[in-house]
């Protein structure tokens, strides 16, 4: 079993990040179950046995609350989610029982992992028949609601440790009028964190349902339980960004910070600038007035690619909106689009007489779409000009928007990569805004607008993580229907980004190739100087 804690999803994502392990599960891609921890922004969630006559606020009310309703195929009637409140998605294969499968006794060992927990904390607690759930003396503490479909389950509970409670007021609960709604901070009276409630529920979880390896990443939780929406509209709108970064600079010694190892030998690299095709090339994108992030991220293979007459272009301009630790793009308020620019990528493409065309951009939080129109119209101008090139797009995560996704998918790009940089843990200290469940969402759901195209993904590695953390990453995005993992060393591009924590060994990157053969990942691409775009076509040919 694998559990995470996934921290705050929208439920969108969260129900489509579901659906995609169900399919893992049922389709062979994966052969474990997992246990999705999570908390979700104010939602009402209407299941087949209600028609949504329980919700009791009218649709202004609702967005003055800041809530949406989705309908969903689990069973029971409305519910509530938010905000503390500890939501529990376990995709465990269920026992069949005569004609079909074992769906009480999947919701009673539910309950039984429930009760185990909440009397960790001192809080007595039972079940009612004809009543699913749990019980206490002031109400009900939690809810459950699953469905079983191929032997696999999907939906699950919903504990209320500190939520704030006056949202069940404005539904009926289950569709029970005439039993109130609790919370584990009511019940003992005290403060109580989703931290301490997901560390006492886990272990749980794998008696109760038998599993015999348990395999558990947690997110962060200290920050994240009380955030707004989005924190990077904030930062957008105030055009406040990485303050740190332009007023510190940390002391460096030998070109290292205090705690950083030496630099091994198998990360040298030649630089060559005198090579006629590094030349010709860089000439070319002044020329059309094009951004790379060969350069704009001071990638360690520029000197090789660039020898060799190729380049990832980096669309949408020079700025972006977030300030990730680790990665050496200006961050600031961007610029206006330039709508030739899709015009002019193309034409350098041309120029360069590439086969294989990789295209990247900055975050732009700033526009409606992200900038997927200019992805879009990038991929068909390329086209236009060499029906014969293959190519690739590394996008930003959109904020989770499902539309700017379609937008690019149906432009039809051969690889679709999105990268999730890093391991569970560590996403909050790297990856400014971003969401480890959101980056998986977004794959799985490029995997089913292009059931043919190529999915891929990227982790860097020598930041914090364990070697166990990366094997736990690979299996998540095998889950999930991912084709190319690309997997890299990091090097901090100037004394103000995060350390580097190690040098991973070239012997580690090959286990991780190994690891990613024997979990069925068609390509793992793993080395010392790996980037995303490094060897892409390549890449493609060996997943294909």
């Amino acid at each position: 079993m694998r559990t995470r804690w996934l921290g705050r999803l929208e439920y969108d994502e969260a129900w489509d990040l579901q659906k995609a392990f169900w399919e893992g599960r049922t389709t062979g891609r994966t052969t474990d179950d997992r246990l999705l921890l999570l908390e979700h922004p104010h939602v009402y969630t209407v299941g087949r046995n209600g028609d949504g006559s329980n919700l009791l606020v009218s649709p202004p009310r609702l967005a003055e609350l800041g809530a949406t309703v989705q309908f969903v195929d689990r069973g029971g009637d409305i519910t509530y989610h938010g905000p503390g409140q500890l939501v529990g998605y376990p995709i465990f294969a269920v026992p069949p029982v005569g004609d079909g499968f074992d769906v009480v006794g999947h919701v009673r060992r539910l309950e039984r992992v429930l009760l185990g927990a909440l009397a960790r904390f001192g809080i007595d607690a039972w079940i009612e028949p004809g009543y699913t759930g749990v019980w206490t003396g002031k109400g009900k503490v939690a809810a459950i609601g699953v469905k079983v479909s191929q032997g696999v389950s999907t939906h699950g509970f919903a504990l209320n440790v500190h939520p704030d409670l006056s949202y069940f007021g404005h539904c009926v609960p289950c569709g029970i009028s005439d039993r109130p709604v609790t919370s584990m901070r009511e019940l003992l009276d005290a403060d109580i964190s989703i931290e301490e409630v997901v560390r006492g529920l886990v272990v749980e979880v794998a008696p109760v349902f038998g599993h015999q390896v348990v395999e558990t990443q947690l997110g962060a939780f200290a920050r994240g339980s009380h955030r707004g929406p989005y924190d990077v509209d904030r930062l957008v709108s105030a055009g406040a960004f990485s303050p740190q970064r332009r007023h510190e600079v940390p002391l460096v010694i030998d070109n290292r910070l205090a705690g950083e190892p030496p630099r091994p030998p198998w990360m040298r690299v030649k630089a060559d600038i005198g090579s006629q095709g590094y030349g010709d090339l860089k000439r070319l994108m002044r020329d059309l007035e094009l951004n790379t992030v060969c350069e704009e991220a001071g990638c360690p293979n520029i000197y090789e690619c660039w020898g060799q007459g190729t380049a990832t272009l980096m669309l949408l301009g020079d700025r972006c909106t977030r300030a990730c630790s680790f990665c050496d793009v200006a961050t600031g308020r961007p610029g206006e689009v330039d709508l030739d620019e899709p015009r002019r990528a193309a034409e350098a493409i041309e120029k360069m007489g590439l086969r294989h065309a990789v295209l990247t951009s900055v975050n732009r939080d700033d526009l409606a779409d992200g900038g997927a129109a200019v992805f879009a119209e990038t991929i068909t101008r390329i086209r236009d000009r060499l029906p014969g090139c293959s190519v690739e797009v590394l996008i930003p995560d959109f904020k989770g928007d499902r539309a700017a996704l379609e937008t690019v998918m149906a432009a039809g790009p051969d690889v679709l990569n999105h990268n999730t940089e890093t391991v569970l843990r560590l996403q909050r200290d790297i990856r400014t805004a971003a969401n480890y469940g959101r980056s998986l969402a977004l794959l799985a759901r490029a995997r089913w607008l292009a059931p043919q195209g190529t999915i891929k993904s990227g982790l860097i590695v020598g930041m914090g993580e364990t070697e166990a953390e990366v094997l736990g990453a690979l299996a998540d995005l095998r889950a999930v229907g991912v084709d190319i993992v690309t997997i890299g060393q990091y090097l901090r591009p100037t004394p103000r980004h995060r350390p580097i924590d190690r040098y991973v060994h070239p012997g580690e990157f090959a286990r991780y190739r190994v690891e990613g053969q024997r979990l069925g990942l068609p390509h793992v691409e793993s080395g010392p100087l790996v980037r995303s775009s490094y060897h892409a076509r390549d890449s493609l040919a060996a997943a294909r």
